[in-house]
């Protein structure tokens, strides 16, 4: 099929490769002529394992190609796929700026055209629940008939995207007409070989199947981190109970892993807008904004257990930093909870000195040059007073513990992903602080 992607974010960019990966053609939008130059010279400009490879496969091929024109895109297109930011607004809201402003100018380019082939316009941004038909109502003033918009949210987790896209656990399509569903059924099913379903439902219910669903995550992520503190008081550890839970196949395994909070582009986001949405529509979310409180909490509950460990006072400590992204396998820091922490260390004197694998220029942007960036997870410690961790990437599970000893003022390290074990860091005489367990 010839596809039109408008927007080379996240989930444009992964859209459009993994599209064109299954023989499709795609013109991928965008009107940052920056990006556009990186792309066309072959550079992808995020950190997701496995893109480049089919990125650069497909460019070869010339089944993915990147303009600034938007008309000739939605001409020569059978579906455009509508992959725009939804930022959150000052309220909790997203803000469908951006989604509305490239629908209106759709909705012009239809009407100059009068083409005769019917179009889909797929809205894979994540957005509050009656926006297809906004969409759609923007498109109708300028008098167009043949097209149909429709939701198909995108469940894309970072660092895993590719592999998420291209074997998804299911496809969710919101329309109203069968040949709507056929086509996208058509376009879906090289992707869902092996029996995973998909489900066709109305727009209404596709919006709201995004939210609940990343708002089900967070709810059980924020669950395990506040029983963990609990934990903590009773002098229970938390892994052996998450372990025996998630033995329990109604509750399940994933997202059962206590932390610092949750963060990244679609939680927090994505339970802010429901929670606002549920408010503007007399259905009050209880459950999320509570979720939405100790989420933050929990952040905040770790710099406590520093300030505790220092007697309140980190004045001119140098505290090392393993781990920035808010997540293992990516580079993306938004809503990341290393951000919150390090700022308010920062507040109480310290200094940091930080080191992450793939963040480490996305760190700049947030935390500018208030913080020392290292070139290795060594150096980062070097003459350092406390170790903390921040983000589980792997190879921060098994590091030269004699070197840390060797290289470290005092070896106290607190860990916010329960990455290593309690016993073998009391045997090696680390202070030892995690999360719902007993400190050694």
């Amino acid at each position: 099929m010839n596809l039109a992607v408008i927007g080379s974010g996240y989930v444009g960019l992964v859209t459009a490769t993994c599209f064109a990966e299954m023989g499709n053609k795609i013109i991928c939008v965008d009107n940052n002529e920056e990006k556009l130059k990186k792309l066309r010279s072959g550079l992808v400009p995020i950190y997701e394992p496995g893109l480049e490879i089919l990125f650069h496969r497909n460019i070869d091929k010339g089944r993915l190609l990147f303009t600034n024109n938007l008309k000739n895109a939605v001409i020569n297109s059978e579906v455009i796929f509508l992959c725009l930011p939804t930022p959150q607004g000052e309220d909790g809201s997203a803000d469908l700026k951006y989604v509305m402003e490239v629908s209106d100018e759709i909705g012009k380019i239809l009407k100059e055209i009068k083409p005769n082939d019917f179009k889909i316009i797929v809205n894979k941004s994540t957005v509050p629940v009656g926006t297809c038909r906004a969409v759609s109502k923007i498109i109708s003033n300028y008098e167009i008939k043949n097209f149909e918009v429709v939701s198909n949210p995108e469940f894309l987790r970072e660092g895993f995207a590719v592999d998420d896209f291209m074997r998804p656990d299911r496809i969710v399509i919101g329309a109203e007409s069968e040949n709507v569903f056929e086509k996208l059924r058509l376009l879906y099913e090289p992707f869902v070989r092996q029996g995973n379903p998909i489900f066709e439902m109305d727009p209404e219910s596709s919006e709201v199947t995004k939210y609940a669903s990343n708002s089900y995550l967070a709810m059980r992520i924020t669950f395990m981190n506040e029983l963990a503190n609990f934990c903590e008081e009773v002098g229970a550890n938390v892994e052996n109970v998450r372990k025996a839970m998630g033995a329990d196949t109604r509750i399940g395994k994933r997202f059962l892993f206590p932390g610092i909070g949750y963060g990244g582009s679609c939680f927090p986001k994505d339970v802010n807008a429901l929670i606002k949405t549920a408010d503007d529509k007399n259905s009050t979310m209880t459950i999320l904004k509570a979720v939405d409180k100790a989420n933050k909490n929990q952040r905040l509950r770790f710099v406590n257990k520093i300030l505790t460990h220092f007697d309140s006072n980190i004045s001119n400590k140098k505290i090392a930093v393993w781990g920035l992204a808010f997540k293992p396998n990516t580079d993306d820091m938004r809503e990341a909870p290393s951000i919150t922490i390090i700022n308010k260390l920062l507040k109480h004197g310290a200094k940091i000195s930080a080191y992450d694998p793939a963040a480490m220029e996305t760190a700049k942007f947030y935390l500018k040059e208030s913080i020392e960036y290292s070139s290795d997870q060594y150096t980062a410690v070097k003459n350092s007073d406390t170790l903390i961790i921040l983000t589980e990437w792997n190879e921060f599970r098994n590091p030269d513990f004699e070197k840390l000893k060797s290289v470290m003022k005092s070896k106290v390290i607190f860990d916010g992903r329960n990455v290593f074990d309690p016993d073998k860091l009391k045997e090696l005489g680390f202070t030892y602080v995690s999360i719902g367990r007993k400190t050694v």
